[in-house]
């Protein structure tokens, strides 16, 4: 049912935890199922994220898209960041089962979210 890259991914999550001072948080959930992510950011002077965490209660495919999101996200620019589609979240975990994809969407929305925090936060002007 699920590739080996989403099994790692989830026996063994990348950047599990929070970002002490964050620049940007993003919470979102999914009633239906009842997953719900928190993604916090450390943002640098070139608006490039130099740490990102997240704290997941979900499956194993809520938990595996998490890390890999944040994999995805740490190093680029908000705007690189920002980019970062369900689907290529999806794709970089070698597929998800059709009835899992709602949690690839809520990986990428909780790091749009935290970007849009950091934002709002930072606002020039």
């Amino acid at each position: 049912m699920y590739s080996e890259k989403v099994m790692d991914h989830f026996q063994n999550p990348r950047n599990m935890g929070e970002v002490k001072d964050a620049d940007g948080v993003g919470e979102v959930g999914n009633p239906q199922c009842g997953d719900v992510m928190r993604i916090t950011i450390k943002v640098d002077d070139e608006e490039r994220i130099e740490d990102v965490k997240f704290k997941t209660l979900g499956c194993g495919a809520a938990i595996a898209t998490s890390s890999m999101v944040t994999e995805m996200a740490k190093g680029k620019t908000l705007g690189e960041a920002e980019d970062i589609s369900k689907k290529s979240v999806a794709d970089a975990l070698g597929g998800l089962p059709p009835q899992k994809m709602h949690c690839s969407n809520l990986a990428s929305d909780g790091l749009k979210k935290a970007i849009e925090d950091y934002r709002s936060r930072h606002t020039k002007g």
